[in-house]
């Protein structure tokens, strides 16, 4: 196994604990996720388990309705949620899907 970088793993934590508590600035950090990030799925689940931890991943899977397991799957690097999965995430987000035009977005 690889050395894991310090300097990674203190921002991932700074990270999860300048969200943790505040479901504005998780909310904001996702959509810019989504914004920056719309057409990288893994970076987006990564953005999502990012919140998910902030949140306290245990009762996050549960409020999806998901075994801790298996959100730690579909939320990880080379996870690939089904639909119905992705949406259940989003509810616990208290989210909604939107769609607009590539074009109005530029």
């Amino acid at each position: 196994m690889g050395k894991i970088n310090s300097a990674s793993v203190s921002y991932h934590d700074d990270l999860v604990e300048s969200l943790r508590g505040d479901e504005g600035a998780q909310v904001e950090y996702l959509k810019a996720n989504f914004e920056e990030n719309g057409d990288m799925p893994s970076a987006i689940l990564l953005a999502i388990r990012v919140v998910a931890e902030a949140r306290g991943f245990k009762s996050f899977a549960e409020s999806a309705d998901l075994n801790r397991e298996n959100l730690y799957r579909v939320l990880s690097k080379g996870g690939n949620p089904r639909l119905d999965t992705f949406f259940k995430i989003l509810d616990a987000l208290d989210l909604r899907l939107s769609v607009e035009s590539k074009a109005k977005a530029s």
